[in-house]
């Protein structure tokens, strides 16, 4: 694969097209890398080592006049996402290999679109939005993680994803002034290594929180989720538990639990990023 992008960089960057589109934000490359672009009249760069910080876009579900899911006792999802988003936060940046955004850091109301937007104009390497859901069933309880498909991988995760949905809207790559055919080899090479990304990500995941909290059977699902659709930045959406579970409820109010969800979440941010430098040492 990696013998595969060289070629067509090569190709593209004689059609005199940037550099810059060929992969997701920083993926394999990082910002470093990115951030130059080549054209066909520029000298070939030195190659560049990956940044120090990475830039993690966190994502806590729902705010403002939308509380998300309201638990067995009264508990708000969107103030569990929130809290939990900030301790990862502070136990990412406390490593200090990350750089932390987020979506919001406090209790507003942003469409799922423009939080697309945020993280594309932070240039976000990694994506991760986090909610707590609630099911018809209250007996449903454990974590699990979403990426993105045109079809869900089944009936509970496909009304998961109808009730976080608001609006659908694709944000592809700005490709510039590239013909339409470039322009659809260099989309097409996007959405295949961001998939590849999002899907890494949620393998580390599993990995990382099956230890720590329950799972539902089957933790790695997907289905249409509007908030995973940015096309140039994996993306994975983490159901931390269920507020619609007394048990589930029950854990993600209190801040040791949250704790320990973070800290599993670090783990398999660690664990993404160490991938990918494999990734970049073995393309050299």
């Amino acid at each position: 694969m990696v013998r595969n992008l060289v070629v067509t960089r090569r190709l593209l960057v004689g059609a005199g097209v940037k550099a810059t589109y060929l992969l997701p934000s920083g993926f394999l490359l990082g910002e470093g890398a990115m951030a130059a672009t080549l054209t066909a009249n520029a000298r070939p760069a030195k190659r560049q080592t990956a940044p120090a910080r990475r830039l993690v876009m966190l994502d806590p579900g729902h705010g403002g006049k939308d509380p998300g899911a309201i638990g067995v006792s009264g508990t708000y999802e969107k103030h569990v996402a929130l809290a939990t988003a900030f301790e990862l936060k502070r136990q990412l940046e406390a490593s200090g290999r990350y750089h932390v955004e987020m979506t919001r850091t406090r209790d507003v109301f942003i469409p799922l679109e423009h939080r697309v937007e945020i993280a594309q104009h932070h240039n976000a390497v990694l994506f991760v939005s986090m909610h707590a859901d609630a099911l018809k069933d209250q007996h449903v309880r454990g974590a699990s993680i979403y990426t993105l498909a045109a079809t869900a991988s089944d009936a509970q995760t496909r009304e998961l994803a109808r009730r976080e949905n608001s609006a659908d809207r694709f944000a592809g790559p700005a490709l510039g002034n590239t013909s339409p055919e470039i322009a659809e080899i260099l989309a097409s090479l996007v959405r295949r290594e961001t998939r590849i990304g999002s899907a890494r990500m949620a393998h580390d995941l599993v990995g990382a929180l099956s230890p720590a909290v329950p799972l539902l059977p089957n933790p790695t699902r997907h289905a249409g989720f509007v908030v995973l659709k940015a096309a140039d930045i994996p993306s994975v959406l983490v159901e931390m538990g269920f507020m619609s579970n007394r048990q589930d409820e029950a854990a993600l109010r209190r801040p040791d639990h949250r704790i320990r969800v973070a800290a599993a979440m670090k783990r398999a941010v660690d664990a993404y990023f160490v991938a990918a430098n494999h990734a970049v040492a073995a393309s050299g």
